[in-house]
């Protein structure tokens, strides 16, 4: 197998940039990327660390993050399964990527910045849901916002198919790896469940 292992070589396959693809870019939250991600609840979080990446997949039912200021996002951590994964890496390295994503849109706003985690009362307590606050919020300073053309979404069907049929379920995933696991026992469970872990 050929590998192009030199930014030279990969320059050359691909050629230049189209200069539409540049000028999409803007080194803060101009009003329009604003509007788009006020809109957005669903967003995939990527970290990295000494123990390698990690894209985290994040929801909510109304704006999955809060825009503070055109330079600041804020983004609760509502209850997971306390890996941590995403948390570990911005402590050890604050570089952070945010893709927005908004049902039945082709295109798809991606933020790069960096980030910190706060357990301050205060900002904490602004996210209150049904009597309950995030254990943390992760605040991300932006270093460029940009909209993904909309190919990808588009080649995929995304918002078109459902493609779910015959797919594994999380419960087979986990029997998967221990065979004793009661996989139907908690698929038929979790609906339930989850509403109790949601915020």
């Amino acid at each position: 197998m050929k590998i192009i292992d030199t930014l030279d070589a990969l320059e050359t396959l691909y050629g230049t940039p189209s200069q539409l693809s540049l000028t999409k870019v803007a080194t803060r939250l101009t009003p329009l990327y604003r509007k788009w991600i006020d809109a957005s609840r669903f967003v995939v979080l990527t970290t990295v660390g000494p123990e390698g990446t990690d894209g985290s997949p994040r929801g909510d039912d109304g704006a999955v993050v809060r825009i503070a200021d055109d330079q600041t996002i804020h983004l609760p951590d509502w209850q997971g399964n306390n890996r941590l994964d995403s948390l570990k890496n911005i402590v050890t390295d604050g570089r952070v990527s945010l893709m927005f994503m908004v049902p039945g849109s082709t295109n798809v706003v991606r933020v790069n910045g960096t980030a910190v985690i706060t357990d301050d009362p205060e900002i904490t307590a602004s996210f209150e849901r049904k009597g309950m606050h995030p254990k943390s919020v992760i605040v991300v300073t932006v270093a460029e916002t940009y909209f993904q053309c909309a190919k990808a979404v588009m080649r995929s069907g995304l918002w078109t198919r459902d493609d779910t049929a015959g797919l594994p379920t999380a419960g087979q995933f986990l029997k998967e790896m221990e065979a004793s696991f009661d996989a139907d026992g908690y698929d038929g469970a979790y609906p339930e469940y989850a509403k109790t872990k949601m915020w």
